[in-house]
């Protein structure tokens, strides 16, 4: 193709994931961005004035919502491909997102990996939906579930683990949402300038308070109960958090990020069951609020034959499992 052949139009109200998208963008040396701007209605207007071949379209948008948008502009400029890039997974959702004419789906939070391959997936012709979404149909009228995301990232070592809550974290923080974190002194003071690397403006969120950071031994201590966590103590305290963190969130429906490793101190003190049952309470946490959740596990303190049962109970706990 000749270079910057692909004319792109980016509707996104939160400037700095705009320019996280943009920046994206600009590594395929076809695509060319002819407009940005920050609200429906003038996404439809643009559409209508430029024709552009792909636009790339949050649902949170002032004035007109991304889904009213979409319907306009399919009739305005129906040879532009729609790629919804939004921070709601509900599969309700996106399915009707998909309705309206649109050729993918992404989840801010997975932007980073996915939209690459979904933008050339989309201007192949092809639909392109997040694997958030595996295992839902989006053909026809079947009512969907909202997707449960509680994941079990299993680390190699203190570089990698970081490396995880980095890009978990970072993708939150661009996405305009808030982020609750669970971890060690050592590492919490690590993450900061790794944060800080990837381009993440850490001292803002703060201040902002979408970035809270906990200590995970005295956040244990507030709700164990008999080497057991107490229910009642876990579900208000998180509750509590989650509450506040969703106040300093962007966005029309803002989401909460939590990234702990309470379990894995339980885990080395021989408290196997207690880790299972707080994930079990974390999954209670889940089904009624709007929270991605990464429980971060040292990968090499399962090797035991104990450890592999374990092991296996917890990974039953998740809605997805990786490691590196």
């Amino acid at each position: 193709m000749p270079a910057r052949s692909i004319r792109v139009l980016v509707a996104e109200d939160f400037e700095p994931f705009r320019r996280f998208v943009e920046s994206i963008l600009r590594k395929q040396p076809e695509l060319q961005i002819v407009c940005e701007v920050s609200d429906g209605l003038e996404a439809v207007q643009k559409a209508q004035q430029l024709q552009p071949d792909l636009i790339l379209l949050d649902i949170g948008l002032p004035y007109l919502n991304g889904i009213e948008a979409a319907q306009q502009i399919r009739k305005l400029s129906p040879k532009s491909k729609i790629l919804f890039v939004s921070q709601e997974s509900s599969a309700d959702l996106a399915q009707e997102a998909l309705a309206t004419g649109a050729c993918g789906y992404v989840v801010k939070m997975d932007a980073e990996s996915e939209l690459p391959t979904a933008v050339m997936a989309v201007l192949r012709g092809e639909r392109f939906v997040g694997s958030r979404f595996a295992g839902y149909g989006f053909a026809g009228g079947k009512k969907t579930e909202i997707v449960r995301h509680h994941e079990a990232g299993f680390y190699s070592d203190d570089a990698s683990l970081l490396e995880g809550f980095t890009q978990f974290i970072g993708a939150a923080l661009r996405a305009g949402n808030a982020v609750i974190v669970v971890a060690t002194e050592l590492h919490r003071s690590n993450l900061l300038p790794r944060l800080q690397g990837h381009g993440v403006d850490i001292s803002v969120a703060i201040e902002e308070g979408r970035y809270v950071s906990l200590d995970a031994a005295d956040t244990l201590s507030t709700y164990m109960v008999n080497d057991l966590p107490d229910p009642a103590r876990f579900l208000e305290a998180a509750a509590n958090l989650i509450a506040a963190a969703v106040k300093a969130a962007k966005g029309e429906h803002p989401r909460v990020a939590v990234c702990g490793e309470c379990d894995p101190p339980l885990w080395t003190l021989g408290k196997g069951e207690a880790a299972i049952r707080l994930e079990q309470l974390w999954n209670e946490i889940a089904e009624t609020h709007d929270i991605d959740i990464l429980c971060g596990y040292p990968l090499g303190s399962f090797y035991s034959v104990p450890g592999s049962q374990i092991f296996q109970r917890i990974c039953a706990e998740h809605s997805a499992v990786y490691s590196r």
